[in-house]
């Protein structure tokens, strides 16, 4: 398939597309505005700078870079495009009127050029993996600087792109710069094609992430509040339906050693937090939700997570996390939150999208792979009962988040040269 094709291909989506939007407005709300974003429709200002990021985990990557970016070239005017209402709230959070902001259009031809001919961008720079063929055309068609930031490239990602080398190939070849995380996904770029001399390994973005002290000491004030001191807390962060009934069973096991426990639970997806509340409620398991301020008390079995933006400090107020999207066919989520905040971690066996930060931490003792609740249950077990097991996994975590800082360095070196 060519772009051509592809083009047209989407064309014939487009009231699947419609029916998409109005299946996710029903279960959330952020998806019943700003429709006309979406469509290209928006009336936008022209912009030096466009940088898209597709959701919450890169957009919280992407910021730093943005704001030195943004503080080199302070008379530039930037566009931030995201595709989530989640990645829209902390672009909001984090710059409020200070960038142009809107969802980036679908890749329908029509959209993205009314939308790149509005903005006129000098440089537009993606992040990660949100790789669109109409956007990257389009833009390079207009003389747009395009690179590809903090890029991500996993086998399974490159094995698609290579079964469809008639459109991947010619995009790929658009792109003026690609800054990828390791030497095995430049690898694979070059395999599909990529000149090697448009590509720079220079590590991950996120593991310059700063956790701020303000949250670290929320979390221990909170967890002070609940008079867990001693109790044992693990997170299940990022999790999904269909790891729902997986983690209140590890928990019900662990609750047999340790009658205190308490599991924190967070959804990925705020459209998920009810289906969340009653499946807890189902498991006959003491449940308080957080949105609700309700009371955490000695009684208490499962908190439920369903805030946005409170993860990070979640994670500070227990002693263990699993990450979720990864007992179902998803990819998985960032290990690295819960990494920086000297938690050993614990991932299922789909952690594609983030297989050489795992493979960094499981290395060092950090991680470990389960794939059932009985497992998990187990090595929980483990860690909360070997203090020396659970410190030095502990310590291992801090030691991988800090020994891989500096991609923000190098990747704002590189990209900074092609803004002129």
């Amino acid at each position: 398939m060519n772009r051509t094709f592809y083009s047209l291909f989407l064309y014939l989506l487009f009231p699947l597309v419609v029916l998409y939007l109005a299946f996710r407005a029903i279960k959330s709300v952020d998806y019943r505005r700003r429709w006309s974003e979406r469509f290209g429709l928006a009336k936008l200002e022209q912009t030096d700078v466009l940088i898209h990021s597709v959701s919450m985990g890169e957009t919280l990557a992407a910021i730093p870079l943005i704001k030195q970016l943004m503080a080199a070239h302070p008379d530039y005017l930037f566009t931030v495009t995201t595709t989530s209402p989640t990645g829209s709230a902390e672009v909001v959070k984090a710059f409020g009127d200070k960038v142009q902001h809107c969802y980036l259009p679908f890749d329908f031809s029509y959209a993205i050029k009314k939308f790149l001919r509005q903005l006129q961008p000098k440089v537009c720079i993606i992040m990660e993996t949100e790789l669109w063929p109409n956007l990257v055309h389009f833009a390079a068609r207009q003389q747009v600087t395009v690179i590809l930031a903090n890029a991500r490239l996993s086998q399974k990602s490159a094995d698609k792109y290579a079964k469809k080398r008639r459109l991947a190939v010619p995009m790929l070849n658009k792109l003026k710069l690609i800054t990828v995380q390791t030497q095995a996904e430049a690898e694979r770029f070059i395999h599909l094609g990529v000149e090697a001399e448009r590509l720079q390994v220079c590590g991950s973005l996120k593991f310059d992430l700063t956790i701020d002290p303000i949250k670290k000491q929320q979390a221990n004030t909170l967890r002070d509040q609940w008079h867990r001191v001693n109790s044992p807390i693990w997170v299940a962060g990022s999790v999904h339906p269909g790891e729902f009934e997986a983690m209140l069973s590890a928990h019900k096991q662990l609750l047999s050693y340790f009658p205190d426990a308490l599991l924190i639970m967070a959804p990925r997806h705020p459209e998920q937090f009810n289906l969340a509340a009653i499946t807890i409620t189902q498991s006959g398991l003491t449940l308080a939700r957080r949105s609700m301020h309700d009371e955490v008390n000695g009684q208490t079995q499962v908190l439920l997570g369903d805030t946005m933006g409170e993860l990070v400090m979640l994670y500070g107020t227990a002693d263990q996390a699993f990450v979720g999207g990864t007992l179902i066919n998803n990819g998985g989520h960032n290990p690295l939150e819960p990494a920086a905040m000297g938690l050993p971690v614990y991932v299922g066996p789909n952690h594609w999208d983030f297989a050489e930060i795992t493979q960094l931490l499981a290395d060092a003792g950090a991680l470990s792979c389960i794939t059932s609740a009985e497992q998990l249950a187990q090595e929980l077990q483990h860690k909360f009962t070997d203090n020396p097991l659970y410190q030095s996994a502990s310590f291992a975590a801090l030691a991988v988040v800090e020994q891989n800082r500096g991609a923000l360095l190098k990747q704002f070196t590189l990209i900074n040269q092609l803004i002129v």
